[in-house]
């Protein structure tokens, strides 16, 4: 999408880094591991790392994919890649192949920089995109230990003329595109731009958020989607905090490392709360926790309650989405925390309760009355990347339409009641049932498929297919589950498979989900 205003003011979101560096040089950015890194150094990598990218070709408004977990070559790829003025285009750390290539092909990506661990997929899948892989994280070359096969950034950017600075760009321009998707098609590419980012992360800071400079953050969301990328890493730096990043999140070694580091502040999804308050039946210790923010999935009051007595912090619930750079509500600083609600809009922003049955229009709907979450404002997406039909859709007089039901009191604090989209959210993950059916019915033995969300006591929500079978055929459920999870990511795939005679189905031939819900979702799983 390009700007039309006739303006001179520049903006990027490299400039995050780029001014705490400036700053607070001598602070500490990121703790991974024994690994403790300051500003000056991290920014220092970055513009290496962006001089090496610079002399592959990439420049202003390349789109650069990324495939790396939560370690310093996160912000370093990210920043540098923005510094050039380029897009970036994290990339999931758990697809597979095929859905890494869909992601390379339709972003438009000239390049995939893929940490070594997760090589496997990544450089399959940029080869089936036609596109050019570099590495991090991979050891050097050596007679005992082969390369493999890629070009290493971190060797490159020892040869590279590092960047000056960074290239400024118009505050609208696209300086992210995250996948997302709705429950029918494939994912779409959310673009993000500089403006709403940094005006994101400023009005985090403000008014929304309780973070200062020199707080501990523990750095457990992944960095490739919008929650840990903004929250976190985003807002963490720009304030100058210091964060404690984890490659990989368990409940055990977050509390560990909480300790060790002696972490103020910790951001998690509802799963995560739930992991730390079992780590701590096995461990006596417990960090100086001050604050506490959770989002993604809305948190069993429950679990609120136990994780404030076992760790002794507020926990302060928001709700966002990628199309809202992510945070559209939260419960503010300042002010009590409203167990159970997702808070009021923050600044700048405008959040309202919608008739879900009007679709060209926006009509909103008294307090108190359940209907659509509808949003306007500074964090707004630019549109979904090459889908205007979809962008028009999604945004209504200005408004996004949010899919997800809720109620807004006469205080203004807003509550999910549910979603209107048939989307399961799994340990914070989105999880798209019509990609898992789809992958269902390439099964020789499936003639029907239709993918659920059931309550799950640790993971939000449980994925279950019910599936009808073809005459004679003799596939197991087990064989079924083992068949979608060879297919797609680990947290997609489903934990049961119903075999059904047949499916229930509406008037028009719809598969009618909501009469399996009830069948089969009735009590609420527990266990893993």
């Amino acid at each position: 999408m390009t700007a039309t205003h006739h303006t001179s003011a520049t903006a990027s979101v490299a400039a995050i880094l780029s001014e705490s560096a400036s700053r607070y040089p001598d602070d500490v950015a990121v703790i991974v591991g024994d690994r403790r890194t300051t500003y000056a150094e991290l920014w220092s990598q970055t513009l290496a790392y962006a001089g090496a990218l610079r002399a592959r070709g990439v420049g202003a408004g390349d789109r650069v994919a990324m495939l790396v977990p939560n370690v310093e070559d996160f912000p370093r790829v990210y920043y540098a890649t923005l510094a050039l003025g380029a897009v970036a285009v994290p990339v999931h750390a758990l697809l597979k192949r095929r859905e890494i290539e869909y992601v390379l092909r339709d972003s438009g990506a000239s390049l995939l920089v893929c940490a070594a661990p997760l090589i496997g997929e990544g450089a399959a899948g940029a080869e089936l995109a036609g596109v050019e892989v570099l590495t991090v994280l991979a050891p050097p070359p050596s007679d005992e230990q082969p390369g493999t096969g890629h070009d290493r950034l971190e060797a490159l950017a020892q040869q590279a003329e590092p960047l000056d600075t960074y290239v400024p760009r118009h505050p609208f321009d696209t300086a992210t595109i995250l996948y997302t998707s709705g429950t029918t098609g494939k994912p779409k590419g959310a673009e993000g731009s500089h403006f709403s980012l940094l005006e994101q992360v400023n009005t985090n800071l403000m008014t929304t958020f309780d973070m200062h400079r020199g707080d501990v953050l523990l750095g457990a969301l992944p960095l490739f989607h919008t929650f840990g990328q903004t929250c976190t890493m985003n807002t963490g730096f720009r304030v100058g905090a210091t964060i404690v990043m984890l490659p990989k999140f368990d409940g055990d070694t977050a509390l560990a490392a909480m300790v060790e580091h002696g972490c103020g502040v910790f951001m998690g999804v509802p799963t995560m709360y739930m992991a730390l308050l079992d780590a701590a039946t096995r461990s006596e210790d417990r960090p100086a926790l001050r604050y506490a923010i959770s989002g993604g999935a809305s948190l069993p009051l429950a679990v609120l309650e136990r994780f404030q007595d076992v760790y002794d912090a507020p926990i302060h619930e928001g709700y966002g989405l990628t199309e809202t750079s992510p945070v559209a509500t939260f419960n503010h600083v300042g002010t009590p925390p409203r167990p159970g609600t997702i808070g009021t809009p923050v600044w700048g922003v405008d959040v309202e309760i919608a008739d879900p049955e009007q679709h060209d229009a926006i009509v909103m709907l008294p307090h108190g009355e359940i209907g659509e979450l509808v949003i306007r404002g500074h964090n707004l997406m630019n549109g979904y990347l090459d889908r205007p039909e979809d962008t028009a859709e999604a945004i209504v007089d200005g408004w996004f339409r949010t899919g997800d039901l809720g109620t807004k009191d006469d205080d203004g604090y807003l509550t999910i009641v549910d979603r209107t989209k048939d989307m399961i959210i799994r340990n914070g993950y989105n999880v798209y049932p019509r990609q898992v059916e789809e992958v269902l019915a390439t099964h020789p033995d499936v003639t029907m498929a239709a993918v659920f969300g059931v309550p799950h006591e640790l993971h939000g929500q449980e994925v279950e297919a019910a599936v009808v079978l073809r005459a004679g055929a003799t596939a197991t459920p087990e064989e079924l589950i083992d068949f979608v999870a060879a297919e797609i990511a680990a947290y997609k795939y489903p934990r049961a498979v119903h075999v059904l005679d047949a499916l229930p189905l509406g008037p028009s031939g719809k598969i009618l989900k909501r009469e399996l819900v009830e069948r089969f979702g009735t009590e609420v799983r527990t266990g893993s």
